[in-house]
């Protein structure tokens, strides 16, 4: 039986040649976004935890490349787990000053310990730096001049308060 070979696997000399690039950060903006009652607590989904529908109601966005206000018709499709974990799952439509139309979508998570998170949820100032809020940032446009997000992936650090999110997106370079 002969054994089958791949062809295209570096060689041991190729291997010490190259490397994969370490990816860096570059600011892409500030995104605060509103949230308003009422929160559509949809129950307990199985096993997986507490579905809630939280209503974005409008906001804005500024970074270097982007400048504008997010509209009011997108929601947090968030699922929270029995240990506190809060799965977050937003899209919504941003609209640039220039008038371009930009879908955003954003899934991550939010989770610190039980006391610190308790005071997240009544809306209390809350030293982000006592609790994880990460994304992953995706964007869709049929705008030309806004066409490099649609290959763009982002990541963000954010904050939850009383009636708002803010989060800092980032490049990956």
């Amino acid at each position: 039986m002969r054994k089958k070979t791949n062809a295209a696997a570096p060689n041991e000399s190729e291997k010490a040649q190259f490397a994969p690039p370490q990816p860096g950060l570059e600011f892409m903006a500030r995104f605060e976004v509103n949230l308003d009652a009422p929160i559509l607590e949809l129950g307990r989904i199985g096993s997986a935890g507490k579905r809630r529908v939280i209503p974005i109601t409008g906001g804005k966005f500024k970074g270097p490349r982007l400048d504008g206000i997010i509209l009011n018709n997108g929601a947090d499709w968030q699922l929270v787990s029995t240990d506190g974990l809060a799965c977050m799952d937003t899209r919504y439509a941003l609209k640039t000053r220039d008038g371009a139309l930009i879908y955003i979508q954003t899934r991550g998570y939010r989770y610190g310990p039980a006391k610190v998170m308790a005071e997240v949820a009544k809306g209390n100032p809350v030293d982000p730096k006592k609790y994880y809020f990460r994304v992953y940032i995706n964007f869709e446009t049929g705008s030309a001049r806004y066409k490099w997000l649609n290959r763009t992936l982002a990541i963000g650090a954010g904050m939850r308060l009383r009636n708002k999110v803010i989060y800092d997106a980032y490049i990956v370079k």
